[in-house]
């Protein structure tokens, strides 16, 4: 007897990783409001992500450069802009952003109430950033304010707010770019100009290129990086065990714990695919041109494989999704890693605990946004 599957549920207003993580106990596959197909197991999500014949990553209409780009086009441009992120590029960059997390945690009150998402997490988000892209500090004010539209708008499932929102952030990119393109007879070389000189097949990257290129870049990241933060903040203070190891800890396997703490609470909740042909998945006929949902925050919950969900960074590595998987895996995890090991290994040189306030839980974010949208904690 085939399983009755459930069709047009709402994810909105659910804390993704309860909701996703009932779902699974009784369903491989899932339908919601939107007409997405939502793969919530393990192997179902791999195996989809990683068959680039059948699934398509092209799915908005935006241009979404270089991983809403298929086939030939999308190994191209990985192939170019990958260059920036390797660890080699990434290398001299660590003792800038060493400084910008030593800063930041300096300007932290220790003893008072303070929220690790917005207070930490966002401003060393936008301060790592820009100064890996060159951009100013004078545009601090200006993302941390867009991230927190960004956040609302998504939450808020409107899209002409998420349009509207999205647009500003590439309204600061071209602004960004038009600097740049005057300076390119003078001294300016950081990470935004070369990408001015860019070609991609002998062409020079023109600017809505440049700006979609950023906005994978950085408009994600910049968001998610904080979330990241309140994540492991929220973690370290019901495990602070873990405060000990980390602090005796090489950086690999600083790395690997953090990145063991995201596989458990993913605030990167999924990606999207679109049919290129009738499939048939988890016991459903699919057609062609449906939308795919890949929910990493449930795969990566699978209680199957990761034996319950057990705490254990070095058994887990290999199945760990919190980047993706396959030639579409997020291009900026090196990056990522790095800022947000660094963050921590700053933030716990200087701190002894990371303690919750009395009566201030965490607030959780709700679906399609995970992590935390607050968390109130108290550092000493």
């Amino acid at each position: 007897m085939t399983e009755k599957l459930p069709i047009g549920l709402s994810f909105a207003d659910k804390d993704v990783r309860a909701f996703t993580d009932e779902l699974r106990t009784k369903h491989a596959i899932v339908k919601n409001t939107s007409g997405e197909w939502i793969l919530l197991k393990h192997h179902n999500v791999m195996a989809a992500a990683l068959d680039h014949e059948r699934f398509s990553s092209h799915v908005s209409r935006y241009l979404q450069i270089p991983n809403g780009l298929d086939g030939e086009e999308h190994t191209q441009y990985r192939e170019v802009l990958d260059r920036y992120l390797t660890r080699e590029a990434l290398t001299p960059f660590i003792p800038v952003f060493k400084r910008v997390a030593s800063e930041l945690i300096a300007q932290v009150p220790k003893g008072k109430v303070i929220d690790a998402v917005n207070d930490i997490g966002a401003v060393f988000a936008v301060r790592a950033q820009c100064q890996w892209l060159g951009w100013p500090a004078e545009l601090e004010p200006r993302l941390l304010a867009w991230m927190k539209e960004n956040h609302a708008a998504t939450r808020s499932g409107k899209h002409e707010w998420t349009a509207k929102v999205a647009e500003e952030f590439d309204d600061i990119v071209r602004e960004i770019i038009q600097s740049r393109r005057i300076e390119q007879n003078g001294t300016a070389d950081d990470i935004t100009a070369q990408l001015c000189r860019e070609t991609v097949n002998g062409e020079l990257l023109t600017d809505q290129k440049i700006v979609s290129i950023l906005r994978n870049w950085t408009g994600g990241d910049l968001g998610s990086i904080a979330l990241c933060v309140g994540v492991i903040m929220t973690h370290i203070a019901e495990h602070p065990e873990l405060i000990a190891t980390i602090k005796t800890s090489s950086n690999e396997q600083v790395e690997a714990i953090v990145n063991e703490i995201l596989r458990i609470d993913n605030p990167f909740v999924s990606n999207r695919r679109v049919t290129k042909c009738p499939v048939h998945i988890c016991g459903q006929d699919i057609p062609a041109g449906a939308k795919i949902q890949l929910n990493w925050t449930s795969a990566n919950r699978d209680q199957a494989v990761f034996d319950n969900n057990q705490f254990d960074p070095i058994k887990n590595a290999d199945k760990n999704l919190v980047y993706g998987i396959g030639k579409h895996a997020c291009p900026g995890q090196l990056l990522a890693s790095l800022e947000l090991r660094i963050a921590l290994q700053t933030l716990l040189s200087s701190v002894n605990s990371i303690s919750f306030v009395d009566g201030q839980p965490p607030e959780r974010e709700v679906a399609p946004v995970g992590g935390y949208h607050r968390v109130p904690v108290i550092l000493s």
